[in-house]
């Protein structure tokens, strides 16, 4: 086996030594006679197959960073510890899809260099091991957080395009190494078969874009208005969640609607609160430690109003943007407290900004009379009712009746010939774009959430919907258009483009290694008549 021009022992031994583990050179290697075999076939087989699976984790791990906030508040939940462990995934799927790209890459080098794939056992245990973790992250994520599948089939209207021409690209490549082994592989079967499995997944990939689909693959004058801005608990990732700093960063973030969760103390005041019980945005456990644990509705007004609900912001930092801000907001945020719904009221009405809330628990026993609590606030505050959007669903007829100006916002699709005007509030993975396109044609209103990335806001810009609710007010206030938007003539055009670069690359790659070989066989050849000559002589 005759290595091509270009690949010198140097090169080949410092392939090998990562790969195989030894300092052995190229020479060394032919005099012992070693030779890929169909064993070390199969492990390259599976080393590639590592490769596409750590490929396919890393890609799900890009797309839940959308909604990995929920994550974090889970954990802390339940174990009473606040990290941020999207970090701790990137880290993790970093090291698994570099140690795989680097040994794919090497052995396709090697294999370029006409060198044996011996791969060493150390290698061949990381790569089970990397296949368990994998295999193990999948798993977790079917079974704790399901939904996420539904997000990722919402990701490929944004990546599909890009997605076909990174697959085209990589197959493009990977037709060096694929020809220099059809023209060193001694076995005609294995050639033919290799050979069928590369142009049945080329031409798969040639023929995708037929059944891919993307909203945002539209002209220019067909694309929808700007989604209005809901600001999740405000602009958590500005202030502290649901505090009055927060809504003011919403109110800058253009927000049109402050969304919130509201509570009622044990003494009848509505407060805004998200969570059951105080430990994750209070310091409730320094002032009230025997009470810690209690439900947030155990506490009268003049408890809560003792706690501090901003300094948790600043010493867990949920979110990065909490290291930019000024120490004129780190100030402000230090001295945030719990706000009463009647603060927030007012503060909404001053800045005409409507607001968005869920009354929670709804289990609870006395949930009839935190309805009318909260409803006789709502009155007394003076806030015209068409800037309250009532979310919760107990005894909404009842509040139809005492405030018939207030819009009522529904946490389900709608119903058969339901009436249109209707305001719909849903998980952005349960609408799909076709039913967006249709509620927006019947006049329904549609809320999605919870929108952090530009490439999902994109997506659903595109397909038409209402407004979303985001912790990334921010990000999303700056867009100005989709990430990419492309006319259907424009698409075609750039598929056909690539995929007849892609045939003119792959039929030079193969033509060129066919020289190469040629050339090599030819001087094996000249240097076996030497050798022969050479023999003769000294014989005689």
């Amino acid at each position: 086996m005759a290595d091509p021009p270009g690949c010198c022992s140097a090169c080949a031994t410092c392939l090998l030594c990562p790969y195989s583990c030894q300092w052995i050179t190229a020479k060394k290697e032919k005099r012992k006679g070693l030779r890929t075999t169909k064993y070390d076939c199969s492990w390259f087989l599976f080393l590639f197959c590592v490769f596409l699976f750590t490929l396919v984790w890393l890609y799900f791990a890009i797309i839940i960073l959308n909604d990995f906030h929920n994550f974090n508040e889970f954990i802390f939940r339940q174990r009473k510890l606040w990290l941020d462990w999207s970090l701790v995934l990137l880290i993790a799927t970093a090291v698994l899809i570099s140690y795989s790209s680097m040994l794919l890459v090497l052995a396709l080098c090697l294999q370029l260099c006409g060198q044996p794939l011996k791969l060493h056992w150390v290698h061949k245990i990381l790569l089970i091991l990397t296949v368990l973790v994998v295999a193990a992250a999948f798993t977790g994520l079917g079974i704790k957080w399901a939904e996420e599948w539904k997000s990722a089939r919402i990701s490929l209207q944004a990546t599909g395009p890009f997605l076909h021409i990174g697959a085209v690209g990589g197959m493009t490549l990977l037709a060096w190494p694929l020809a220099s082994f059809i023209y060193r592989t001694r076995s005609t079967g294995l050639r033919v078969f290799v050979l069928l499995v590369f142009c049945a997944i080329l031409i798969a990939l040639y023929l995708a874009p037929l059944g891919i689909t993307s909203p945002c693959i539209m002209e220019e004058n067909q694309l929808p208005p700007k989604p209005a801005l809901v600001g999740h608990r405000g602009a958590p990732m500005l202030a502290p969640e649901n505090t009055l700093m927060s809504l003011h960063k919403a109110v800058e973030c253009d927000v049109q609607v402050f969304e919130t969760d509201v509570m009622v103390s044990a003494d009848g005041v509505p407060f805004l609160m998200h969570d059951e019980e105080l430990t994750r945005t209070t310091n409730v456990q320094a002032v009230f430690p025997e009470r810690a644990a209690l439900n947030s509705t155990a506490f009268n007004w003049t408890d809560l109003q003792q706690l501090d609900a901003g300094s948790w912001f600043l010493e867990r930092r949920p979110f990065p943007t909490v290291q930019s801000l000024s120490p004129g907001d780190r100030k402000e945020a230090a001295e945030q407290r719990i706000p009463s719904l009647e603060q927030i009221l007012e503060a909404a009405k001053q800045s005409n900004i409507s607001i968005m809330f869920d009354l929670r628990p709804e289990n609870h026993s006395d949930y009839q009379s935190f309805v009318n609590v909260t409803l006789g606030v709502i009155l007394e505050s003076g806030i015209p009712q068409e800037q309250v959007l009532w979310l919760p669903d107990g005894f909404r007829e009842d509040v139809k009746q005492q405030a018939p100006g207030v819009q009522h916002i529904y946490g389900r699709k709608r119903l058969e010939n339901e009436e249109p005007g209707l305001h719909i509030n849903l998980p952005y993975q349960d609408m799909s774009s076709e039913e967006i396109r249709q509620y927006r044609q019947d006049n329904i209103s549609v809320n999605l959430y919870v929108v952090n990335q530009p490439w999902l806001f994109s997506v659903l810009w595109c397909s038409g919907v209402s407004s979303v609710t985001t912790n990334a007010c921010q990000v999303l206030k700056e867009m100005k258009r989709p990430i990419w938007l492309l006319p259907s003539s424009t698409y075609f055009m750039i598929w056909v483009v690539v995929d007849c670069v892609s045939i003119l690359i792959i039929i030079w790659a193969f033509v060129l290694m066919k020289k190469c070989s040629r050339r090599g066989r030819l001087a094996e050849s000249e240097t076996d008549v030497l050798l022969t000559k050479i023999n003769s002589l000294m014989q005689e």
